[in-house]
């Protein structure tokens, strides 16, 4: 039997008109309805970027604005949800029932469908547009799911119905870490007489330095750690986050029997440690997930034979011409790679790797709230006083913003259950 819901007229949502945060604010908006070839979906939970910022400091400026004029077409914001189906088109209901939970990639490889005078030059030349920015966002009661969603296979069905609103919603962050372990290549040899052969992703049995213990540096050890390197080393300058990351994985690491050592480069130098540690063979990949030119320059020096070194924390524009020894990149033969965000494969990976319990997102949220909070969570996020994901329930209300360890399948359901 279809599932029935009840549609409002208005519902709450983070909206965006001008540029700076004096333009964000939420208020009252009509709720959209599908069209023929689109769906209508409730959002259960909704994260808070840090991609948000950018947005809100540069309006019809950003790049995925591509010129829209905010004050006419405000946008609602969020990048990251999950989202459970009300209401679908008429041309897709053979495909799609109401209740049927999902997630969504927000950065949709497809030109864009719906309201190209909106765009600049009328979308011509434009082949990709984003969730959060010209298409509605997840920081709302209700998201509008339209054609280039679809078109693009943005919508992900959840693997297992059991799995949280709140860990569904975290799928997306944690996808841009699967994308840029995933942009990992190795080149391997039998012996000198055989053909190369690649294989992409850390190497296993290798040495894996992760450079940043902040959320995205956390949640790539924890993804570093499915790989079954030999050694995983994780530098930072705060030694709170070294702490919570021996704590968060070490009993993992002793499980999958990984080495994972933590490392302070302002106690002592970086590149003579993974020396020691790899028998001054160097590190076979290294992650750089912090924007620090430093970082990215120092890294060659530790870096093995035929190593990977992955850009993933970007740099500011204006700094981000960096310095490389490119004697090191021609005779070690490294590799530098990087990304941005992920495809819908990688949320679909994501998901799997959540269903099977070798993701665990509870550990990486640290903050609970509601849509009346979303701009408070936003300016705490740029201000860091967060260290760790922050998760919204659109439809729960609550007093105040909610500090937790951790957030479990049974935190979430107990804390759905009631209200204040």
């Amino acid at each position: 039997m279809t599932a029935k819901f009840v549609i409002p007229g208005e519902m709450r949502a983070l909206v965006l008109d001008g540029t700076g945060f004096e333009h964000l604010q939420l208020r009252k908006v009509s709720t959209p309805r599908p069209g023929p070839g689109q769906m209508l979906a409730r959002v259960d939970a909704a994260g808070i970027c840090t991609s948000l910022i950018k947005l809100v400091e540069q309006g019809p400026n950003h790049q995925l604005v591509y010129g829209w004029d905010l004050e006419r077409w405000p946008l609602i914001l969020g990048d990251e949800g999950a989202v459970t189906l009300v209401e679908v088109g008429a041309e897709l209901q053979k495909t799609y029932q109401p209740g049927e939970c999902y997630v969504i990639q927000p950065a949709v490889d497809h030109a864009p469908i719906n309201h190209p005078e909106r765009y600049r030059d009328g979308g011509r030349g434009i082949h990709k547009v984003a969730v959060s920015y010209t298409l509605g966002g997840h920081l709302a009661e209700y998201i509008l799911i339209p054609e280039e969603v679809l078109a693009a296979g943005c919508l992900l069905p959840l693997p297992d119905s059991k799995l949280p609103y709140s860990h569904a919603a975290m799928s997306e962050p944690i996808s841009c870490a699967v994308s840029a372990q995933e942009h990992h290549m190795h080149l391997a040899q039998s012996n000198g007489l055989a053909e190369r052969s690649a294989y992409k992703g850390l190497k296993p049995g290798g040495v894996t330095v992760i450079v940043g213990a902040g959320v995205m540096g956390r949640l790539h050890i924890e993804l570093a750690l499915s790989y079954h390197p030999r050694l995983v080393v994780v530098a930072d300058f705060i030694e709170e986050r070294l702490d919570l990351v021996k704590y968060l994985f070490g009993a993992r690491a002793k499980r999958l029997r990984v080495g994972l050592m933590t490392f302070n480069p302002g106690k002592a130098d970086l590149k003579a440690f993974v020396n020691e540690q790899s028998d001054y063979r160097g590190a076979n990949d290294v992650i750089i997930a912090v924007g620090a030119r430093s970082a990215i320059e120092d890294a060659m020096g530790y870096l093995g034979q035929g190593g990977v070194l992955n850009l993933f924390g970007g740099l500011k524009r204006g700094d981000e011409v960096v310095g490389f020894d490119t004697l090191a990149i021609h005779y070690k033969s490294i590799n530098v790679t990087g990304s941005s965000g992920g495809s819908p494969w990688d949320i679909a990976r994501t998901l799997e790797l959540m269903a099977s319990g070798e993701i665990d997102p509870a550990l990486h949220i640290t903050r609970i709230g509601d849509l009346e909070h979303a701009i408070e969570l936003l300016k705490m996020v740029k201000a860091q006083q967060i260290d760790g994901k922050a998760i919204v329930y659109p439809h729960r209300r609550t007093g105040e913003i909610k500090a937790v360890q951790a957030w479990t399948a049974v935190d979430e359901k107990n804390y759905l259950s009631k209200q204040g």
